[in-house]
């Protein structure tokens, strides 16, 4: 039986994948990179670097390049909490999270968008580990009743304590790591056992244009040491910080990440790592930075297509919106994005509930976008060939007063050849609608999210590894002022 052909599409020619890794490497060898960083000034000059200390310039020959990139894994595997296996990042695998780091979020009560709280983090949470579409989860909120100075590892914290998928996380500051670390160890339960089954990716931002902060390069050090996934996450802004074209801004990403590549190998050959991004086509009018932009989104596709052809696993931001509200806009530009990051066959594909620019979170959307991964799933799927004759055979079967309602060819396969969505997703006639309230669908967006959490089974780790987390978050706080952490639940 013929199998289904999974659609996709190409952005970029194969001589200009072949341009475009070309000049990063000419960027990289005679313009170099700034590097904040001493350890990782002194790696790479003891591994062959040329080094301007007093600048801080780092140059890299093409050889030292290809050596880090072919160095690197083509694929990596993520585990949850008890440790089974979700997902294998690498090929075409596709998986979808969480937007990460948001500032705000949208209140689901009264529309209005405002600092995010601890109840927040843990209802989404909630939410995110029963959402079957949505396979790994992210630090997604920044808590604003916290001390700044450890929010980045307060989330984490919520985060293996109420959902068991794995985690995309990151550091704000360069002592965060090893307090993130000795979470994910208390929770998988030793150093060993962390680098064998992986549960957390560590996202590392270079600084544009070709610069890696202190801050970030000591992330991708002690991520290669730990055995824990890298995600760059290059962030060029076209005619702002990078070349105002597309294929402009593609190069530069190129050599940000190629850079960061060679870092992580440098510091630990094999050392596990994601060619990702958020780039943005810059809007001049507005000064913003849209993440929904058709122009944002040729850059993601175009640097995946520079990842792949790397062989390496791929990370973008898409699926997410500008809007400030559940609106036509939110809709338009999640789904145009989920959809075209995952024909590509993007292998994390982060963005799922965001809003505003990266800033927001919404508990309604995320229920929304997982409807969107859904249906992005089943059309990867393609159209499968079920029957030899297709549907001659069937035809011949039928007798004038038979309906092909209840056939059993009908009851086979109607649940494998279509896909089912839930109540979030409208198709009752318009009688029906009207007498169920004439609901909209962020309001139906709404139940479902308090179905869920009321649903919500418990937190699943064993008692001795909650109280060992707490611990660690307990005295964390400590050094900052603060006697007790925040209730996470709403009162």
């Amino acid at each position: 039986m013929e199998s289904a052909i999974r659609p996709e599409f190409k952005v970029l020619s194969s001589e200009t994948i072949e341009r475009v890794i070309g000049e990063a490497k000419d960027i990289l060898h005679e313009l170099g990179f700034f590097l904040e960083n001493q350890e990782a000034l002194e790696l790479l000059e003891a591994a062959g670097a040329d080094i301007d200390a007093k600048h801080r310039q780092v140059f890299l020959s093409p050889d030292m390049i290809d050596r880090a990139v072919k160095s690197a894994p083509s694929s990596l595997c993520l585990y949850d909490t008890g440790g089974a296996k979700v997902v294998e990042l690498g090929g075409d695998t596709v998986c979808f999270d969480p937007g990460s780091a948001a500032l705000n979020i949208l209140d689901p009560e009264t529309n209005e968008i405002r600092p995010a709280l601890t109840p927040d983090f843990v209802a989404f949470s909630k939410v995110v580990d029963q959402l079957e579409h949505i396979r790994a989860q992210s630090t997604a909120m920044i808590c604003s009743d916290v001390p700044q100075g450890m929010v980045d590892r307060y989330r984490l914290y919520l985060a293996l304590l109420y959902s068991k998928k794995p985690v995309v996380t990151g550091t704000f500051a360069k002592e965060s790591f090893n307090i993130m670390k000795e979470m994910l160890i208390a929770v998988r339960g030793s150093v060993e056992a962390l680098k064998q089954k992986p549960l957390a990716i560590f996202d590392a931002c270079p600084s544009p244009p070709l610069k890696w902060s202190d801050l970030t390069c000591q992330s991708l050090i002690d991520a290669a040491r730990a055995g824990i996934p890298s995600e760059f996450v290059s962030m060029p802004l076209t005619g702002a910080t990078a070349p105002i074209t597309l294929l402009g801004a593609i190069v530069q990403h190129a050599a940000e990440t190629l850079a960061g590549v060679v870092i992580s190998q440098t510091v630990q050959a094999g050392a596990p790592v994601i060619w990702g991004g958020s780039p943005s086509a810059f809007d001049m009018a507005h000064g913003t930075t849209p993440m929904g932009s058709i122009d944002t989104m040729l850059i993601d596709l175009g640097y995946a297509e520079i990842g792949k052809h790397l062989n390496l696993p791929t990370h973008a931001y898409m699926g997410m919106s500008d809007a400030k509200l559940l609106d036509a806009q939110a809709g338009l530009e999640s789904g145009m994005g989920s959809l075209l990051a995952g024909i590509k066959g993007i292998n994390m594909i982060s963005g799922a509930g965001m809003l505003n620019f990266e800033s927001t979170q919404s508990i309604q959307k995320l229920v929304i976008d997982n409807e969107i991964c859904g249906m992005t799933y089943k059309f990867l799927q393609g159209i499968g060939r079920r029957d030899e004759p297709i549907a001659l055979g069937l035809l011949k079967t039928l007798i004038s007063d038979q309906q092909l309602l209840d056939h059993e060819h009908t009851l086979k396969w109607f649940k494998t050849e279509h896909f089912l969505p839930s109540q979030v997703i409208d198709r009752s006639n318009f009688d029906d609608w009207y007498r169920s309230g004439k609901t909209s669908i962020g309001q139906r967006a709404l139940a479902r999210v308090n179905e869920l959490i009321e649903k919500y089974p418990g937190i699943s780790l064993n008692p001795a590894i909650q109280k060992e987390l707490t611990r660690i978050a307990r005295k964390d706080a400590e050094r900052f002022g603060l006697s007790r952490l925040p209730e996470q639940e709403s009162p």
